[in-house]
């Protein structure tokens, strides 16, 4: 099962093939993957661990490393299939029209670099504006995602910021260039309850400021229930369940998206055993 596709919207995944060969033969890590994201939308697309979530990320950014390739499929971002772009082309858009926030901050931040170093040539490489302007755009993007002391915070380096902080820095970059599509694949999983809130309703609040289309990638259905518009659940590198997210949270119609659900502790009675989605299916790993 796919979501149904949108062709008007601001990005729709059609069909898409993601393949690894491998000593043990194929793996279809994306498997005849659908959806579209409208402009201003939020989709969640979940699944735990292996299901082909930042596998279908990373083949929308073209980040796939060998023995990666997009097999099959479009990708249709403003009009334009990204799988027909020069590599050239990509890298124009990557940073600029489209942003990932990753998991990890420091694959976003390099650690020899000072922070307004980073930030600055964000935007250098894709606007002609003065390095001084540029420096002011990047202490105001540290200022609106709740960094305090922004000025001093500029000259440091990123191990010398908490977690949070470095991921609050990674979001700032990612809207540096107020990019029409925003990609966070888990960027709160290793934060505290308290920061993971505040920064998921920044990032609501930057999207909703600038008109962006979100793509929240994540194994927790509760961390998207009040951010996404529509949820895709996706399994084995298939979308097995999609809709609105109230459906998909109160009606869910398929085997794989109740056990999500019935994993979630909040729903439990104190004491009684959770239960977990099967790892294996088919002979493959979930």
């Amino acid at each position: 099962m796919s979501a149904i596709v949108d062709r008007g919207a601001l990005l729709s995944v059609e069909h898409l093939e993601t393949h690894f060969s491998t000593r043990s033969g194929l793996v279809r890590a994306v498997d005849d993957v659908s959806f579209s994201v409208p402009r201003g939308g939020v989709l969640g697309l979940v699944g735990e661990s292996g299901s082909g979530k930042s596998m279908t990320a990373y083949s929308i950014m073209r980040l796939l490393d060998a023995p990666g390739r997009i097999a099959g499929g479009r990708i249709m971002f403003k009009g334009q299939d990204l799988l027909a772009l020069t590599d050239e082309q990509m890298r124009c858009l990557r940073g600029n029209r489209i942003a990932m926030i990753f998991q990890d901050p420091m694959m976003t931040l390099n650690p020899v670099l000072r922070i307004d170093t980073q930030m600055t040539e964000t935007i250098l490489a894709h606007r002609r504006v003065g390095r001084s302007a540029a420096r002011e755009e990047a202490r105001a993007a540290l200022e609106r995602v709740g960094i305090s002391s922004p000025e001093q915070r500029l000259r440091a380096y990123p191990h010398q910021f908490s977690g949070g902080m470095r991921q609050r820095v990674a979001i700032a970059i990612a809207m540096l260039n107020r990019p029409d599509l925003i990609i966070c694949d888990e960027p709160t999983t290793a934060l505290d309850v308290t920061t993971q809130a505040q920064i998921l309703g920044e990032m609501q609040a930057l999207c909703r400021e600038s008109g962006a289309a979100l793509i929240w990638i994540t194994h927790d259905l509760a961390v998207v229930a009040g951010l996404a518009d529509e949820i895709c659940v996706m399994r084995n590198g298939k979308i097995v369940e999609s809709g609105s997210t109230a459906r998909v949270l109160l009606e869910p119609q398929h085997p794989y998206t109740r056990q999500l659900l019935d994993a979630v502790p909040s729903r439990h009675r104190p004491g009684e055993r959770l239960s977990a989605p099967s790892m294996q299916v088919d002979g493959r790993h979930a």
